[in-house]
């Protein structure tokens, strides 16, 4: 479970104070303007951006004590971040060993993740020979190979068509199921949220105007939910 009490943050005269509850297993989609504080939040959670007063909590474990490197996280962004001179195999291996000294045994992890994202063919590929998608999927299988209990999506299929877009939902979502993770989305799109999570928060102006299980967030919109929507 993800649980952040009172969390505030200040950047230059930009304010934010959150408190949210994310299920252990479960999918929480951030939906919301720009410059809401969306992202904030995920960059908290990983121990990217310092906060002022407050806590995060992920499994009854004060987050404050540890580095980003030693969270129980991983984030996958809108930028691939994949190294472009190495293999796409080797760019997922990173997710085991930054220095790439595998064993067969890993190796074959290595193998069984880019199944899983349906690469098994394109292993000994360059990034550059792929398309968005499939950067994307590589991206996930080294998230995959981290194994971090919670996965931190910033928009990482933003651009990508809609239909393409839903696959990966799709994916991430039987994935981290399979897994046991907990996932929470930042979106510009409700319909990402109507699609796969099982929690969807409106943040807006540095709260949380509203949140709810989605489907009873999108059945009865709080005034704040009908200005977004529109």
């Amino acid at each position: 479970m993800i649980r952040i009490d009172h969390l505030f943050i200040a950047l230059d005269d930009w304010q934010m104070t959150v408190s949210l509850t994310v299920k252990a297993g479960s999918f929480c989609a951030l939906i919301g303007p720009s410059g809401a504080g969306k992202s904030t939040i995920l960059n908290a959670i990983a121990g990217f951006l310092p906060h002022g007063s407050g806590q995060i909590f992920i499994d009854g474990q004060d987050m404050a004590p540890l580095a980003p490197a030693d969270r129980p996280v991983s984030m996958l962004f809108q930028d691939h971040n994949l190294f472009n001179h190495m293999t796409v195999a080797q760019n997922v291996a990173l997710g085991i060993n930054p220095t790439l000294k595998l064993n067969k045994q890993q190796w074959q992890k290595v193998h069984d993740a880019l199944d899983q994202v349906e690469l098994s063919g394109m292993a000994e590929r360059l990034p550059r020979a792929l398309s968005g998608g499939q950067r994307q999927r590589a991206s996930l299988a080294r998230a995959i190979l981290r194994e971090r209990p919670v996965l931190l999506l910033d928009e990482p299929f933003a651009a990508l068509g809609p239909a393409l877009r839903k696959d990966m939902l799709k994916l991430v979502s039987t994935l981290a199921e399979k897994n046991g993770q907990t996932i929470i989305m930042v979106t510009h799109h409700p319909e990402d949220a109507r699609l796969a999570a099982d929690q969807t928060a409106l943040v807006q102006d540095g709260a949380i105007a509203q949140v709810g299980p989605s489907e009873t967030f999108f059945a009865n919109p709080t005034e704040a939910l009908k200005a977004y929507m529109g």
